[in-house]
């Protein structure tokens, strides 16, 4: 009786611990019983921390590129990097993603608003252990904070990635791209979604 109650105060949480980093299943006996349970907690801490890391990643480059091009160019000022072909153009956007829609910030405000509670809110509906689903959702949240952050602070959009033929943008939206082309593609091999 009292090895039982030893291993189920000690021993247990040990076992869960250790395999837990490894996303295993192990089946434990208590009473007589046997009960398989999923030992995944940690791993799934583990992808939570790496998706906010990507999340963080993708919000500073996107904050530092655009903090950069204000201090180092006027507004609608060029340079060429590939002349003819890719420059580097200030240009405020006060519309949304690639120049489309100028409805106005405070409209632009509440639609970045609700595809960021979009994002948290759905995330719980896709499998916790996709690659393509995690990846997505990271860099979506990324792009969006990104661009919210400049509607919030300045009234409109930072772009100055210039491709001559294509409309204006920047990291944040090149990030909404992204994420939702990895998106569609977890959608599609998870059997969501179907294109026949």
């Amino acid at each position: 009786m009292e090895r039982q109650v030893l291993y189920r105060i000690i021993c247990q949480p040990m076992i869960r611990i250790w395999i837990g980093a490894k996303g295993m299943r192990i089946t434990l006996k208590s009473g007589g019983k046997s009960e398989k349970k999923s030992i995944s907690t940690q791993k799934y801490h583990f992808l939570k921390a790496r998706s906010f890391a990507l999340t963080l990643f993708v919000l500073g480059g996107d904050q530092l590129s655009k903090n950069w091009i204000v201090r180092q160019f006027e507004p609608g000022e060029s340079w060429p990097l590939l002349k003819g072909i890719f420059h580097l153009t200030y240009v405020r956007n006060p519309g949304a993603a690639f120049g489309i829609l100028t409805p106005g910030s405070s409209f632009l405000i509440i639609i970045s608003l609700l595809m960021i509670i979009l994002i948290f809110y759905g995330e719980r509906f896709f499998p916790k252990n996709s690659f393509s689903f995690r990846l997505a959702m990271s860099v979506l949240l990324g792009g969006a904070i990104g661009n919210l952050i400049d509607r919030v602070r300045y009234g409109y959009v930072i772009d100055f990635i210039d491709f001559i033929i294509w409309p204006v943008f920047n990291v944040a939206d090149i990030a909404l791209v992204v994420g939702v082309i990895f998106l569609v593609y977890g959608l599609y091999k998870n059997q969501y979604l179907s294109f026949k």
